[in-house]
């Protein structure tokens, strides 16, 4: 495959940065462009995934959806890293608390993801495969986020491939007595072909629900309201 790709619009790998911050939602990216980018150009639309690169203090990022799940997120991780030679991803979603310490609005970084998802199971085999992020990129989100005096928690969470998931209640309190710290849907995807190319990644999520109290945030919220991971995640790009 060449460029521009079947999914991204970019005609030249220089109209995206080295560094890609990626929300699921595509109305997120735009956010974040229009609100904390500085001399913007739109890099792709296909699809609706829309996707900006821009400064942010002398800094020059990308950002782009992802879409939901690991499928249609690794199609976006894949090309980016393979065809655009992206060399960091940061994830930037909503999840939801698992934990009854962590709660709406909170912080979470992932520090490993574990998943129902069978994507490497053709690779590993019987061996279920851990992924984990850049220990260095991780490092300085610790150290940013602490200097921001934002709440973070640093913890494992559980990359699911439903949404609505009738888990039986045994495996969910498994799920929690083994410290899982929240559910999202990309993590272990971005985490595994980061590993396998070589590349930076990171997770870096908003508690928008609890699965312990049943709060859950606004849907505008959802797009426009995170601004402490989106600065995290800016300060952090390389």
């Amino acid at each position: 495959m060449g460029i521009p790709t079947t999914h991204i619009d970019a005609k030249s790998k220089d109209e995206i940065a080295k560094t890609v911050l990626m929300p699921g939602d595509p109305l997120r990216a735009k956010y974040i462009a229009d609100n904390f980018l500085e001399d913007v150009t739109q890099f792709n639309h296909t699809r609706g995934m829309l996707g900006f690169t821009g400064y942010y203090k002398g800094k020059r990022i990308s950002v782009m959806g992802s879409g939901m799940g690991i499928p249609s997120s690794l199609i976006y991780f894949n090309e980016l890293f393979r065809f655009y030679d992206v060399e960091c991803i940061i994830r930037i979603g909503t999840a939801g608390s698992m934990q009854e310490n962590i709660n709406l609005r909170d912080l979470v970084i992932a520090t490993s993801a574990c998943s129902d998802s069978s994507i490497n199971e053709a690779v590993f085999g019987k061996y279920h495969f851990s992924t984990t992020p850049d220990f260095n990129l991780m490092l300085k989100a610790y150290e940013t986020s602490k200097e921001l005096g934002l709440n973070t928690h640093f913890e494992q969470v559980l990359s699911a491939d439903q949404f609505y998931d009738d888990m039986p209640k045994e495996i969910s309190d498994n799920l929690v007595q083994y410290g899982i710290a929240c559910v999202e849907m990309e993590t272990y995807g971005l985490y595994s072909i980061a590993k396998k190319l070589g590349k930076k990644a990171l997770g870096i999520f908003t508690i928008s629900d609890s699965l312990v109290t049943g709060e859950t945030d606004s849907a505008e919220n959802r797009q426009t309201a995170y601004t402490n991971m989106m600065k995290l995640a800016l300060e952090i790009a390389e």
